[in-house]
């Protein structure tokens, strides 16, 4: 069965933070007694001010799964380099088959990507980015190179005190 997809962003209980649900998939198991179906649910989880995670469950129920899912993403957060509205410099990142370009855009140019980048840019508070979607459109892989892709950035100050700069 093709999958469903639900993106209304949620707040979560008590924090600032912000859970989307990307996509949902239903399989099926052929037993004795006829099939039995089972639910994956992709979750991404965001405060809008560098940090971001994914969560990917599998439950017998969608509602478990989406659960299970939001506290795998709570628990995989990490944080990135951002420069004031957008990221600090062009990164190309692989998961897998799907590869991710995400190039820095001037103010007011808003987040130009595709459905599952641009949730992730969104939840992870990026608001002028352009990104482009190459290779596989698996939302499990497009969703983790994002993450890689963010993660990989570093700002100028970290950079040039690697390097023994100013």
């Amino acid at each position: 069965m093709a999958a469903k997809k639900n993106t209304k962003p949620t707040e979560s209980e008590g924090s600032d933070l912000q859970e989307k649900v990307l996509f949902i998939n239903r399989c099926s198991k052929v037993v004795k007694g006829g099939r039995k179906f089972s639910f994956s649910a992709l979750v991404i989880v965001g405060d809008g001010k560098g940090r971001v995670g994914v969560g990917f469950a599998k439950a017998n129920e969608v509602a478990d799964a989406i659960k299970k899912g939001g506290e795998s993403a709570r628990k995989n957060m990490v944080k990135f380099a951002m420069e004031e509205t957008t990221i600090p410099h062009e990164t190309l990142a692989e998961w897998d088959g799907s590869k991710v370009l995400l190039k820095p855009a001037s103010k007011g140019t808003g987040v130009i990507a595709g459905s599952k980048v641009r949730s992730v840019l969104e939840v992870a508070g990026v608001k002028d980015v352009v990104a482009k979607s190459l290779g596989s459109n698996n939302p499990i892989n497009l969703v983790r190179a994002t993450v890689s892709g963010l993660t990989g950035l570093r700002n100028r100050k970290e950079y040039l005190s690697a390097r023994g700069g100013e």
